[in-house]
């Protein structure tokens, strides 16, 4: 769930439906960062995250890591082994073919889900109510 509330990407005790909608939003977000910047390891996605997002959102490890390996296991990233900028071995991931195509899905899924709440949020109660 995208968020202004830090504490609320990072809480580890959300309710199932709560913390469905962050998987969700967590994979998009991984995806779409994998997509825009390639290969990178954990710490260089969460920190992307952070960065576009003005340090509104933030991961730590046992949200980030989890993810990962879903996403590997679903066949949307693959990793591998490698040295980072600054000497030490991490484990790299990139989208897969199949990661791709999911990410189109999940941004056409994104905006059209977000459009209606954007709707619903700017109503103004002017419009007349059909039943």
């Amino acid at each position: 769930m995208l968020t202004t509330n830090r504490s609320d990407l990072l809480a580890i005790n959300m309710s199932d439906a709560r913390s469905e909608l962050l998987q969700g939003t967590l994979d998009l977000l991984i995806l779409k960062t994998l997509a825009v910047l390639g290969a990178q390891h954990g710490f260089g996605i969460a920190r992307r995250i952070e960065q576009v997002s003005a340090d509104v959102l933030a991961l730590n490890q046992g949200t980030l890591y989890p993810a990962l390996l879903r996403l590997e296991q679903q066949g949307l990233i693959e990793s591998e082994w490698g040295t980072s900028t600054n000497n030490r071995r991490a484990r790299f991931y990139s989208l897969t073919r199949k990661g791709r195509a999911q990410l189109a899905k999940e941004i056409a899924d994104w905006q059209r889900v977000s459009g209606a709440i954007n709707d619903i949020v700017a109503d103004t109660g002017t419009a007349s109510a059909t039943a």
